[in-house]
């Protein structure tokens, strides 16, 4: 009786190790891992249209968003700047940006350096609930998306940069005026627009040497 007893408790440790869990279900579903990073090309009208304009992510490609992926209550969800800083389900985030054909506009971007990846997505975990940055203005306490991914990997980086900052442009490219949704929108904001201040975007992170551009699963 005690041998059955025993056999029927190791079938159970074993099925029970087998069955995955939903964090690595989305894993392999999606091909993510926390610390990764989403770029995508968001279609919210003028103003991603402004964004992806004056910016240019890796060959070529338009992005106007992005956010770090971390492993929250077993799942894994995309930390991001959006409205606020929040944790939003892997397929509410993909969901938002979809090609003619029905697939999703995001790019993965993924540094060999797991320890730092793991580090950045843990630490992204205590931005959440932090204000938007609508000023896109550096070294507050309220944060764009790439301003958030900029300052996770810093942190884990041990305080050095891992991103390098831009100068930021706000001008029609190949000319020295203005872009008129910049105009408006900082004029909205009674400010100056902040041109050749030190910046970040998703372009630029995903330009990086840090990082490797893999294709999302597609689904």
């Amino acid at each position: 009786m005690n041998r059955i007893f025993l056999i029927i408790l190791v079938t159970a440790y074993i099925l029970t190790s087998c069955r995955s869990t939903p964090a690595q279900q989305e894993a392999g579903k999606y091909n993510l891992r926390p610390g990764d990073i989403l770029f995508q090309d968001l279609d919210c009208g003028p103003a991603c249209d402004a964004i992806e304009a004056v910016t240019e992510g890796v060959d070529g490609r338009d992005f106007s968003h992005c956010g770090i992926v971390a492993e929250i209550d077993g799942k894994l969800q995309v930390v991001e700047a959006y409205g606020s800083v929040q944790a939003v389900p892997v397929d509410s985030f993909l969901s938002r940006s979809k090609d003619a054909t029905g697939n999703t506009k995001v790019l993965i971007g993924r540094t060999d350096d797991k320890t730092l990846a793991l580090q950045s997505a843990e630490l992204s975990k205590k931005y959440i609930g932090k204000a938007y940055d609508n000023a896109f203005a550096m070294g507050d306490d309220a944060y764009y998306c790439s301003e958030l991914v900029y300052e996770c990997y810093k942190l884990a980086n041990g305080g050095e940069v891992y991103f390098p900052l831009n100068t930021m442009t706000f001008k029609v490219p190949g000319t020295d005026t203005f872009m008129p949704f910049w105009t408006e929108y900082y004029h909205k904001l009674s400010m100056e627009i902040p041109e050749g201040d030190s910046g970040i975007n998703p372009g630029a992170i995903s330009r990086s040497k840090h990082l490797q551009i893999i294709e999302l699963n597609k689904q």
